[in-house]
């Protein structure tokens, strides 16, 4: 239990890490635009070399299929209801869907981690590397247009550390259920948060980083990708 306490917290901090760092300077909009670039091709590589490549070695397609039908249609659903809320407060911008990508993201994620890890699995710091690559720009991006949408900074602050809070308690949870789970379960859960990461990335992320940094956009996004893929295939 020690070891999914220790793990879920360092998977999960860079969220909260990345909230931080957006408080602590005023980013401008290309530099923003960037970062999210960046951390949306981290995100691609953790869906096609993590979540899917996983969940179909662990159990095949079906229980893969039905977990990213799931992920997608509780992403949509989830982000109708804030746009309802935003625009009847005008609070939170762009920043609002990212964050509740993070949240459908990491809890099915570290769920697995922690499952792993009471099956013996060793934890490579490749993969700790690659999660941190993925997380903190989609936490600084979120914070950051969070704060250009009005949200107070405390908000943003308590936003962010509940969800860093969520994912890392996933992470025991995931590890106090490995008994009753099986692999059918691990590979729905990896494509309940590859269903919700694609619906973010192509609704909300992608569009939000290429309004910022225009034509550097794409680069950033390659960058990203291979950084992150080659990190995972290290792993």
């Amino acid at each position: 239990m020690g070891a999914a306490i220790l793990w879920g917290v360092v998977a999960a901090s860079p969220l909260f890490v990345g909230a931080v760092l957006a408080l602590l300077r005023k980013w401008p909009p290309r530099w923003l635009g960037i970062v999210l670039g960046f951390g949306a091709g981290a995100l691609m590589a953790s869906i096609a070399f993590e979540l899917w490549e996983e969940g179909l070695h662990l159990a095949g397609p079906i229980p893969l299929v039905i977990g990213v039908a799931a992920g997608a249609l509780a992403y949509f659903i989830a982000d109708r209801i804030l746009d309802a809320r935003a625009a009847k407060s005008k609070d939170g911008g762009a920043g609002a869907p990212l964050a509740l990508g993070a949240l459908l993201d990491g809890i099915p994620e570290q769920l697995v981690l922690g499952i792993g890890l009471a099956s013996g699995e060793p934890v490579s710091i490749a993969l700790v590397v690659a999660i941190i690559v993925s997380n903190l720009p989609e936490s600084i991006g979120s914070a950051a247009d969070l704060l250009e949408g009005g949200m107070a900074k405390s908000r943003v602050l308590l936003l962010w550390a509940g969800i860093a809070l969520l994912c890392a308690l996933a992470t025991v949870a995931g590890f106090a259920l490995a008994s009753a789970t099986g692999d059918a379960f691990r590979a729905g859960a990896s494509g309940f948060a590859a269903g919700a990461l694609l619906v973010m990335l192509v609704d909300s992320m992608v569009p939000d980083a290429q309004e910022k940094a225009k034509q550097l956009t794409g680069l950033a996004t390659v960058l990203g990708f291979a950084l992150a893929a080659g990190l995972s295939l290290a792993s």
